[in-house]
């Protein structure tokens, strides 16, 4: 009998040692490292990949002129701003990675969409952590059709392939991926090997039958998926359901997408009848108070394929300490930094000796630079004690040199400012609209010394 041989494979990032280090030399990450098992390949496979390239059958070759272009049809998963994030529906053969923190509400936003779906296709919901009673309680709670909606209690994935293979569905989520394991591995659910050998599979499969897959999946404290990180490359949608304990809004945000925009956000609301919906997302982050108070400031983020209103919100207070403390909330805070160097430099406003903390209301998050203008507008109305205007709105970037550097998508920031009933826009002079606007005041702005000229 071969003896078993095992190897040592990071749990963050999916590297793997001939021992066990305490710490990954890949990504950093402290108790990572786990042993699992190999399982020997029979005689059968090592004479076929020993042959490989001499003997061994060979698949069909198509040329690229030959390959058809038409779009793959898309259907509706039942809920718009799903679909908005997907890019536009469901891709037959497709696999979907939807992550998120429990609570967040993954298994409930899936469920209501399995249960429209049902009503049309055949779908199977495939729980391995609950029993089939909580999935059949909550879609009561939650007033759903599910008469025709199958459900599946199972975590072998021996027997889930068989299980596709008799019902044939259209579209099936596997709830979660973590839980479900393959007996030809000995090592236990939820590790690195037997993550990536069942959903390797299951991906598989879908591209085959051409049926719709949701691999659900949880996060870990540092918010990323649990498991190796090879599974997002597997896989041509992944998806991330973000919440906080204090908020009733969830945003549901796409980190890669082989059929649409990439970092698209939908929002929903959390209810009594599950996750609804919200058209228009700007409304609720622009909940500002009844007067003008310093340090507030409305900026345009762009998010995937549409403008975005946020409240920018900055306290700059005397340091009761020997470091002054620099704390962003939404945004990169070595950005932040970098902003308050430039206003010392080109602005002449030292925060040096003050404490600078700033917040983006509702609890959005972005990477973008467009809020560079609004974060300086905010801190220097908050260190003078003067408000800014209600009806106004500010976007673009900041370069090193206090240059004003414009952002994509200008004109529909514009738009989507002017429909919330902003009068007056701050932006970039590179974004500065061909023609006039009757309904609103368009400043454009080269340097910052025109920014603050044209603030207080």
């Amino acid at each position: 009998m071969a003896k078993a041989k095992t190897a040592f494979v990071c749990a963050e990032c999916g590297a793997d040692f001939s021992k066990w280090q305490g710490q990954c030399p890949e990504c950093g990450e402290w108790n990572s490292v786990q042993e699992i098992r190999l399982t020997p390949a029979s005689s059968k496979n090592k004479r076929s990949a020993s042959t490989a390239g001499f003997a061994g059958t060979s698949s069909e070759v198509t040329s690229l002129q030959q390959i058809d272009l038409n779009e793959q049809p898309r259907f509706s998963a039942g809920i718009g701003e799903f679909d908005r994030v997907l890019g536009g529906g469901l891709v037959p053969g497709s696999a979907i990675l939807v992550g998120g923190h429990p609570g967040a509400g993954k298994s409930t936003l899936l469920l209501q969409s399995m249960c429209y779906l049902a009503s049309q296709i055949d779908t199977l919901y495939i729980t391995g952590e609950e029993s089939l009673q909580q999935v059949a309680l909550r879609a009561r709670r939650l007033g759903l059709q599910a008469d025709a909606l199958k459900l599946n209690s199972e975590t072998c994935l021996e027997t889930i392939e068989s299980t596709i293979a008799s019902v044939r569905p259209k579209v099936v989520v596997i709830d979660s991926i973590q839980v479900v394991y393959t007996e030809a591995l000995d090592s236990a659910p939820g590790s690195v090997s037997q993550v990536r050998e069942c959903a390797a599979r299951l991906t598989r499969l879908a591209k085959q039958s051409g049926m719709v897959l949701f691999l659900v999946g949880h996060v870990t404290k540092e918010g990323a998926i649990a498991g190796p990180k090879v599974l997002e490359h597997m896989i041509d949608c992944s998806i991330m359901l973000e919440s906080s304990s204090d908020m009733r809004y969830r945003t549901l945000r796409g980190i890669k997408n082989r059929f649409g925009a990439v970092n698209e956000l939908g929002i929903f609301v959390m209810q009594e009848r599950g996750l609804s919906e919200v058209k228009n997302p700007s409304a609720i982050f622009l909940n500002r108070g009844e007067e003008a108070m310093p340090g507030s400031v409305v900026t345009v983020l762009w998010e995937g394929t549409r403008p975005l209103l946020v409240e920018v919100q900055a306290l700059v207070d005397e340091s009761q300490g020997s470091y002054p403390k620099r704390v962003a909330l939404g945004m990169d805070q070595n950005r932040l930094s970098m902003l308050l160097a430039v206003l010392n430099r080109h602005g002449g406003l030292h925060c040096s000796d003050q404490d600078v903390f700033l917040n983006l209301v509702g609890g959005v998050r972005t990477m973008e630079t467009s809020t560079d203008l609004a974060t300086i507008a905010a801190v220097v109305s908050s260190f003078r004690g003067q408000a800014l205007s209600r009806e106004l709105a500010i976007f673009g970037e900041l370069g090193l040199s206090g240059e004003v550097r414009p952002v994509p998508s200008g004109q529909e920031r514009i738009l989507e400012a002017k429909k919330h009933g902003f009068s007056k826009i701050i932006l970039p002079y590179g974004n500065r609209p061909r023609e006039d606007s009757k309904d609103v005041e368009i400043i454009p702005v080269k340097k910052l010394a025109d920014l603050l000229s044209a603030l207080f």
